[in-house]
């Protein structure tokens, strides 16, 4: 079933201003007036209005005010997809949807989170992660007995990779409504690929909205055999997690090429099991239609950008976790989205194997992905609504606003407060939450510190934050 139910964008502002779902917070515990740490070069700024506080939960209710209002409106213009009051909503040209399958079941509910600026996907909640494994020194990445030379025709590359592709069923418990008795039932499916082996277990590579939630994980072989498989680890904002299965189903692995060295016009096919198992190992041809494609993503680890290789190679429901190759039979990307909207044709997106394997291999030794965290909760100034954003903030219009600061976390230690508003980190201009994330996470390790400028008051203030392991 590849459309799930939208959520409220009113649920999705009383999330966030509980610091819910925000991947900057450790907890949920806010404290509105951390310990002021000391800053310095305070210099004048834009004029902000003082002494005021914004109570975000009355503008989350004001929001969902106004939405009701509009509701009878949006039958007639479906197009338009404009939410009122202090966060405006923004109208997406596209739908982008994870391309896992599921199966309708009676006694199966769905659920998705927004993508792309409020669009459905299959998404759910976090996942618990299951037990780590660290790979023994002997695991391999190459398959032994593909020669990988040009000469090869796509049957040959088919032929040789689809003992690799895997199916992944999505198993969760469910509740009987005659006898009241809890069973596991098929939720959903996608596809995952063989990238190690050791000398007890073989590891798939997959997305985690294809595995997230799930009670139970089950995998179908290229031998037709079926097969319980352990999460080794999962990571939301990558959409990437790692399975393990016992060694002995798998006989080959996949070869993991360099995703660097693509160009637009390359050569793909694609390796899935699209609708479902019915059609598994289903291998598409396309090209590679662009690189660094970035997509605005909404995770159940909080907004996100992901760079992914688009391809125009058929890429459907149930492909997710599937592999992309080139035509020297080498995995080069991880089949994870695709834009879905009549009329269009041929956007899929994969993400590149050279992030693919990274955290892979730190699933593999951790379980998760360690980042860095200073805890805090924010708004785009953007996504407030000019008179809000006037009466608090004077001629501020860009940077984002704090909206929550826990306590004992980094950014109180630093003395950031709410209402401080964020425009630049170590030295660069940060014009909203998830350029921040993006920095944050991938510039900086958990102790290390940044250097925050931010305006209080209409004064513009810096200071230093030590960041802490999320």
């Amino acid at each position: 079933m590849e459309d799930k139910h939208s959520k409220d964008l009113s649920n999705e502002l009383e999330k966030d201003n509980q610091g819910a779902v925000n991947p900057l917070l450790d907890d949920e515990k806010i404290n509105d007036t951390p310990e002021i740490g000391n800053n310095s070069n305070d210099t004048e700024g834009p004029e902000q209005t003082e002494n005021n506080t914004i109570n975000f939960a009355e503008i989350a209710d004001s929001v969902n005010k106004e939405q009701n209002r509009d509701e009878q409106t949006k039958q007639s213009n479906k197009n338009r997809k404009t939410a009122k009051g202090f966060v405006k909503g923004i109208a997406a040209n596209v739908s982008v949807s994870v391309i896992s399958s599921l199966l309708t079941v009676s006694l199966v509910s769905y659920y998705g989170i927004p993508f792309a600026g409020g669009e459905d996907v299959s998404h759910a909640k976090e996942l618990e992660q299951g037990n780590t494994a660290t790979p023994a020194n002997t695991a391999v990445y190459t398959s032994s007995n593909f020669n990988g030379t040009s000469e090869a025709t796509i049957a040959d590359i088919a032929e040789e990779l689809a003992p690799t592709i895997v199916g992944v069923v999505n198993m969760q418990k469910m509740q009987n409504q005659f006898n009241l008795q809890s069973q596991n039932v098929q939720s959903g499916s996608g596809s995952g690929v063989i990238f190690k082996k050791d000398d007890k277990y073989a590891y798939i590579l997959t997305n985690n909205h294809v595995i997230e939630n799930a009670n139970e994980v089950e995998i179908s072989l290229y031998s037709g055999e079926t097969t319980k498989a352990e999460i080794v680890g999962a990571d939301a904002l990558t959409d990437l997690a790692v399975l393990k299965i016992d060694q002995k189903y798998a006989d080959k692995v996949a070869s993991f090429g360099d995703s660097s060295k693509l160009r637009p016009g390359d050569e793909v096919i694609a390796i899935g099991n699209p609708l479902g198992l019915d059609f598994s190992r289903t291998v598409t041809q396309g090209i590679i239609s662009a690189l660094d494609r970035s997509i605005s993503v909404s995770t159940s680890a909080g907004e996100w950008e992901l760079s992914v290789i688009q391809t125009d190679a058929a890429i459907n429901p149930g492909n997710s976790g599937g592999a992309l190759i080139n035509s020297n039979g080498e995995v080069i990307g991880i089949n994870s989205l695709k834009i879905s909207e009549e009329g269009v044709e041929g956007l899929g997106f994969a993400i590149p194997s050279n992030d693919a394997i990274p955290i892979a291999e730190e699933l593999m030794a951790n379980g998760e992905v360690k980042r860095a965290y200073i805890g805090v909760q924010l708004y785009n100034m953007s996504d407030i609504v000019q008179f809000y954003r006037q009466s608090m903030f004077g001629s501020l219009t860009e940077g984002i606003v704090i909206a929550g600061v826990e306590d004992g976390s980094p950014a109180a230690k630093a003395g950031l407060e709410v209402n401080d508003v964020i425009v630049a980190v170590d030295g660069q201009k940060i014009s909203n939450a998830t350029e921040f994330k993006q920095y944050l996470y991938k510039n900086i390790k958990p102790g290390d510190s940044l250097k925050v400028e931010f305006y209080r008051n209409g004064k513009k203030q810096t200071a230093t934050i030590k960041t802490a392991a999320n």
